[in-house]
């Protein structure tokens, strides 16, 4: 059993959990539409810590959002987990952004989609059944109106996450379920954290880096 601190800042969401047992027992989280998590992580981090009248010392591992997502967000998410782990020397746990988007939702029977806005018609996507077990791994995947047809013939399909708003007049059958306002959050990454507490699956703080699943593409100024 452990006490885990979650750090989840791969989208727009910028998310701070306190887990204990694989059970948030403190969630602090703000959306409003802009990447400001470099102004309110650290601050979220501290509310977290004293709301249990808790030091840094007292958790046994950080646990991070790992993508993959943004890449301004990861970067910041990622170096402010290491950053702590490394200065508490405990361990560093990662855990999936689009399982965590996934597990937002339950449902009896169907696919699960979570879909992470990449740009213009392109997201981040993975397929899990309804045991949140993967289908299919992370992709970035252009979406047009042949994407998952062929799922949709035969399941409910629930697509979810800020990729999927952009693909409701794309995606069209009567299966399609587009799920709306689910951000990955650090209180869908108390469980997940917590198993891999339990498997002493810990990533080498030195050397982790981000699930970026594309590379990171500047686009030039216009003249």
């Amino acid at each position: 059993m452990a006490l885990i601190l979650n750090i989840e800042t791969s989208t727009k969401n910028c998310s701070v959990g306190l887990a204990k047992d694989g059970e948030c027992i403190y969630l602090k989280e703000e959306n409003k539409g802009d990447y400001s998590h470099a102004e309110k992580l650290h601050i979220f981090i501290e509310e977290a810590l004293k709301s249990e009248n808790l030091k840094a010392k007292d958790l046994d591992a950080i646990a991070v959002g790992k993508g993959p997502g943004s890449y301004t967000g990861l970067r910041i998410g990622v170096s402010t987990a290491k950053g702590l782990a490394y200065a508490i020397n405990k361990p560093l746990i990662s855990v999936d952004t689009l399982k965590a988007l996934a597990k937002n939702i339950q449902v009896k029977q169907g696919i699960i989609v979570p879909m992470i806005d990449a740009r213009r018609l392109e997201v981040y996507s993975a397929i899990f059944n309804l045991n949140h077990e993967y289908v299919r791994g992370p992709e970035a995947e252009i979406i047009d109106e042949h994407s998952y047809q062929s799922l949709l013939a035969e399941n409910p399909v629930y697509f979810l996450g800020d990729g999927a708003l952009k693909c409701k007049g794309i995606i069209q059958h009567t299966n399609a379920n587009f799920i709306d306002n689910k951000f990955p959050s650090a209180q869908e990454m108390a469980f997940l954290a917590e198993e891999k507490y339990q498997e002493k699956h810990f990533e080498d703080t030195a050397y982790f880096e981000p699930f970026y699943l594309k590379d990171f593409m500047v686009t030039p100024q216009k003249k």
